[in-house]
């Protein structure tokens, strides 16, 4: 049986979306910190709003690069700020990268983190280094497209990207930033870790696990240093959407 790559999206954004849900009150007491206190109630905002919409669609129907456009389209409607277009950038980039794909290849699943970062960077002209979500996103691209050059299997690759997320999140916490509402606070927000790199570490988990589950070992992981994470089934999605 092989699963629609449009139905891996559709719990994929399920996913990231239940993640996101159980972490959303440390994400925002983390902002709290060097922010405003609200990301964990943005990024919910438009990851559920993403989920609604898909939920009014003909997932079996939709194109991949289709169902992230609309994806992107259903954040940015929901999320204002500069969250909502960075995300929508870095999957409306992600979307160009999924044009006639077929299948949830390990280079597909690469080119998908690595739409993100450069959607999100463009889009922020920022770059790793500024204690933002681009210094999880970056070295998660970086590493994916490093795994898929070495033939690496996803469980793998998706390790190599967890764990480099990972790290750049935690390097956010040395960092003073220059860019967002935490630049305002200058060497006040070091010792800190960017919540928005945070959220990014807790969204690239949640994508390895609807891609390979718990193979790529991201729940064991995902107990270090970020919220406690419990794998996010989807419920209505769950064995839905494959065909012979």
């Amino acid at each position: 049986m092989v699963e629609l790559l449009s139905h891996c999206l559709n719990r994929m954004f399920h996913n990231i979306s239940a993640s996101i849900e159980e972490t959303k009150d440390h994400l925002s007491a983390l902002d709290g910190v060097i922010g405003d206190a609200d990301h964990g109630v943005t990024m919910s905002i438009g990851f559920q709003a993403v989920k609604a919409e898909l939920s009014r669609r003909n997932v079996d129907a939709m194109a991949a690069e289709d169902l992230m456009n609309t994806a992107a389209m259903a954040f940015l409607n929901s999320v204002g700020a500069s969250t909502g277009p960075l995300y929508a950038t870095g999957m409306w980039r992600a979307a160009q990268a999924l044009a006639g794909a077929a299948d949830a290849t390990p280079a597909i699943q690469a080119a998908i983190v690595k739409g993100i970062a450069d959607g999100v960077r463009e889009r922020g002209k920022g770059q790793r280094g500024d204690k933002t979500m681009l210094d999880a996103w970056i070295p998660a691209a970086e590493a994916g497209a490093a795994a898929v050059r070495r033939s690496e299997s996803a469980e793998q690759m998706w390790r190599e990207i967890i764990a480099a997320a990972e790290a750049g999140a935690d390097a956010t916490r040395s960092m003073v930033a220059s860019k967002g509402r935490a630049a305002r606070l200058g060497e006040r927000a070091l010792g800190h870790v960017d919540p928005g790199a945070t959220s990014a570490v807790i969204i690239l988990k949640a994508m390895a696990l609807t891609f390979c589950g718990n193979a790529a070992g991201t729940a064991k992981s995902a107990e270090r240093g970020t919220p406690r994470f419990r794998r996010a089934e989807t419920h209505e999605e769950a064995g839905k959407g494959s065909r012979s």
